[in-house]
């Protein structure tokens, strides 16, 4: 799925998405497997994981594969710069590619793939075409982190939309409907906004009544948990290890959010 307009809006949409939690699960992945120092984030949308990892000191890769995203990231990262926020050597390089097939001019110390990127990949052989790059992009030892929405996460998705936001300058309508044979389930958003994509702002009051209006469908297909770890050690990856919703143990039945931990065997 490659964002177009919506980018413009994703920031403002997701802002109470778990980002610290996310990157708290990092620091736990670092603490027990070892502190990394250059790091690709797959699927980095608008670099709210890749920013802050760089500000920490770390040499991050952000790719993504929808070029609006990348261009709001950009933006923020100029923003970061200006404010002299990046410390000692962090930095951040965006490229546009597809989390299937990328390419680095180096192997790094860890790959990561949060918020349930794994999750728009809607064949098995996608998934196993984004395992083996992944593999073949870290050094020997790396770790390649990644999150995904369990089957039970769609399902409940499915049982409680619609969902609803309405505030005075945006409002959306987002309903799923839910392919049970395929674990499948697509999301359709109306999105009304007074705000410019292009402005970033939260204040419309020029533009009086008039909303703009924007059509999103977004696809995500989740795989069984036992079936992602055989495809990880089917790629080289062993010391595989899967937790569930942001706490460091395994995940249960009841997991919804599941973080997948392996690790390449060194030389």
């Amino acid at each position: 799925m490659a964002y177009n307009q919506f980018a413009y809006y994703y920031d403002r949409l997701m802002e109470d998405m778990p980002y610290a939690e996310w990157l708290e699960f990092l620091q736990k992945c670092w603490k027990q497997y070892g502190l990394p120092q250059t790091i690709a984030d797959l699927g980095c949308g608008t670099g709210s994981i890749a920013l802050p990892l760089a500000q920490q000191g770390y040499e991050v890769f952000g790719i993504d594969l929808s070029e609006d995203m990348l261009a709001v990231a950009q933006q923020k990262a100029q923003e970061a710069e200006s404010q002299h926020l990046f410390q000692g050597k962090g930095r951040v390089t965006w490229l546009q590619q597809d989390l299937r097939d990328w390419s680095l001019p180096i192997q790094v110390d860890a790959v990561i793939s949060l918020c349930d990127c794994v999750n728009y990949l809607l064949e098995q052989e996608d998934v196993q075409q984004a395992f083996m790059q992944a593999f073949e992009g870290l050094k020997a030892g790396g770790i390649f982190v990644f999150d995904v929405h369990t089957p039970l996460q769609l399902q409940s998705y499915a049982e409680e939309q619609p969902f609803f936001l309405n505030e005075d300058d945006i409002a959306y309508i987002w309903t799923s409907e839910l392919d049970e044979e395929r674990c499948e389930i697509e999301h359709a958003l109306t999105i009304f906004s007074q705000v410019p994509p292009s402005s970033g702002g939260k204040s419309g009051s020029e533009h009086g009544n008039h909303f703009l209006r924007l059509e999103e469908y977004h696809v995500q297909r989740a795989y069984s948990l036992s079936w992602l770890k055989q495809q990880l050690m089917a790629v080289g990856f062993n010391d595989v290890a899967c937790y569930g919703d942001f706490v460091w143990k395994p995940a249960t039945d009841t997991t919804q959010r599941a973080f997948f931990v392996a690790r390449k065997p060194l030389d």
